[in-house]
């Protein structure tokens, strides 16, 4: 019996809709970068980008559990001497781009390199409910219904 290793040229990509309303972050993240690597079909090859096209919209009204929201920090480096700087997610959320929590969640979830770099091209992230893909008829997925801890009512 031989391997079976699919060829870029092989891969069906489908369109994937994701309403993010009310979903925590980190396990909404995980299925996202799950389904652009392609794993969650049967003829996954770790080197090809086997993924689907992900549109998320709402992506303002994403949650985080517990009190991550004011107490986690994301950290970056200027590059100079004592150039690290520090944003929680409330400063992200209520700034001009609160899609970045979401976007920056999905990256740093997959292996960095080129592979990563082409997998998320086929991440388009919203803020709004509004979005320019209609015409592709993108399946919805309800990730809400998938598990009952995806979901988190508004406090």
């Amino acid at each position: 019996m031989k391997t079976f290793v699919a060829k870029p040229a092989e891969v069906e990509k489908k369109w994937v809709l994701i309403d993010a309303e009310d979903l925590v972050v980190g396990r909404l993240a995980s299925l996202i970068a799950t389904r652009l690597k392609g794993k969650h079909k049967p003829s996954y090859t770790p080197h090809v980008d086997m993924g689907d096209n992900i549109v998320v919209i709402n992506a303002d009204k994403v949650v985080f559990t517990g009190a991550k929201y004011t107490d986690k920090k994301y950290y970056r480096h200027t590059g100079y001497p004592g150039g690290i700087k520090e944003r929680t997610p409330k400063m992200i959320m209520e700034g001009k781009f609160p899609e970045r929590v979401l976007e920056k969640a999905v990256e740093r979830m997959l292996a960095r390199g080129p592979l990563q770099r082409q997998i998320l091209r086929g991440l388009r992230i919203y803020k709004g409910t509004e979005h320019p893909h209609a015409a592709q008829n993108p399946e919805v997925l309800d990730v809400g219904a998938l598990n009952r801890k995806n979901k988190r009512a508004q406090a």
